[in-house]
């Protein structure tokens, strides 16, 4: 078992008592049953989605616990019920966030919201020109870890799952990505304060991956140390984005030569079908792969979404995949099949976020929320406003509206459909 110097759980337990605006309040909270993470995950009454709530275009401006607050009332009135972050030392922003849902939970018992708690892992060097993908960013790693232990006891009616990395092995995250040993290290070493009794038995242990390198892609990604991890976490938390694929491996994309007499939503209907059977084949992969090992455990969706707006790549000169009307279609048939299959879906995201691309507004990736940063909901959410679900309920001093105003012909304005197979560009 890896032990972490007393020094470094010292300073890590000082660091979140300063974190919040205020201390979360010790209460009965703490010891009142709540659901384990094996009644949650698969339970069509706990939907989830991925949440970061980050307003500004870099994150050292941190949602404050008011901030937060107002996004949860919001999240409430949709039906969620679970989160998936991303950090828990680099911001406070993780820690506010528990205790803005340990302070709604005082004010009423009966507000549900649990969290799967994300801990980042870097390499050595990580973002850096020369990263070392064979070492890994341990001070960092280490404080991460031990961060979501403290904050896992402090808040064990509301973390239900500690994930260890996100998207931290696969290949393409050329910056900061580990290879397994690492990943399996920390699962291991949570697994192990589970069986001493320093962590909740209940509380799950995973890692939130891309498909491929949960083995569902490429077979140079199966390794000795990742079959090895697949054994160690709990569940899997896999992550699938048809929509990147439109531009990058767009074989299932397009309008086929059977669909080109159909009326334009109708060649969109069929062309987000096929999107839904690509994130199913993707899953099916890595299922395919755990069995191969003899391993049977459950697989949730811990990432897959689609952008509303998105330039060149996405947009009318590229795949034209970005629009509401897609993600509506999207965010629908991925529903469906979860609760279907009895598995979780970690919709990404919930609210618009501008840091990943600041200097472009309409690049995709400000674009996955369900919610923008102007409190309108996007096409997906519409009924829920037309059914009053958030009278009375702002952010950022904003009623919660309708995107376009409501008016459906305005939005159809940006729609297309997708280019006609037959005439799209060949790719390597």
């Amino acid at each position: 078992m890896i032990k972490l110097t007393k020094f470094l759980v010292l300073s890590v337990l000082i660091t979140l008592l300063t974190a919040c605006d205020k201390p979360a309040p010790i209460s009965e909270l703490q010891q009142i049953a709540s659901p384990s993470a094996a009644e949650i995950l698969g339970n069509p009454d706990y939907p989830a989605i991925s949440y970061g709530g980050y307003r500004d275009k870099a994150r050292d401006t941190v949602p404050s616990e008011a901030d937060l607050t107002e996004d949860m009332k919001i999240l409430g009135a949709m039906g969620i019920k679970v989160l998936r972050t991303y950090n828990t030392s680099h911001y406070p922003q993780a820690s506010r966030l528990l205790a803005a849902i340990r302070q709604l939970k005082l004010e009423d018992p009966s507000f549900e919201m649990y969290v799967m708690l994300g801990a980042w892992i870097d390499c050595e060097n990580a973002w850096t020109d020369n990263p070392n993908h064979h070492g890994e960013n341990l001070e960092n790693n280490s404080t991460e870890i031990a961060t979501a232990v403290a904050l896992a006891n402090q808040y064990p009616d509301i973390v239900k799952v500690i994930a260890v990395g996100n998207e931290a092995m696969v290949h393409w995250a050329e910056t900061y990505f580990v290879y397994p040993d690492v990943i399996l290290k920390w699962v291991n070493y949570l697994q192990g304060l589970k069986q001493s009794g320093e962590l909740s038995a209940d509380l799950w242990i995973t890692s939130s991956e891309n498909y491929a390198a949960w083995g569902g892609g490429a077979k140079d990604y199966r390794t000795e140390h990742l079959a090895a991890l697949v054994k160690a976490v709990d569940f899997l938390s896999v992550h699938t984005y048809p929509f990147h694929d439109t531009h990058y491996n767009p074989d299932y994309w397009g309008v086929l030569e059977d669909k080109e007499g159909l009326s334009e939503l109708q060649m969109i209907e069929a062309a987000m079908l096929r999107a839904k059977q690509y994130a199913i084949s993707q899953h099916q992969g890595v299922a395919d792969y755990i069995h191969s090992l003899g391993v049977d455990k459950p697989i949730h969706i811990g990432e897959t979404g689609w952008a509303s707006i998105g330039e060149t790549a996405y947009g009318f000169s590229g795949s034209k995949a970005a629009d509401e009307v897609k993600q509506k279609l999207y965010h629908k048939h991925m529903r469906d099949w979860a609760n279907a299959a009895g598995m979780s879906m970690f919709y990404f995201e919930a609210f618009d976020e501008q840091w990943k691309d600041p200097i472009n507004a309409a690049g995709s990736e400000n674009h996955f929320g369900l919610i923008t940063l102007n409190s309108e909901v996007k096409y997906a959410l519409w009924d829920l406003v037309d059914q009053g679900a958030f009278v009375g309920l702002t952010r950022n001093g904003k009623p919660i509206t309708k995107s376009y105003g409501g008016d459906q012909t305005l939005l159809m304005q940006d729609v297309q459909a997708p280019p006609l197979k037959g005439r799209m560009e060949e790719r390597d």
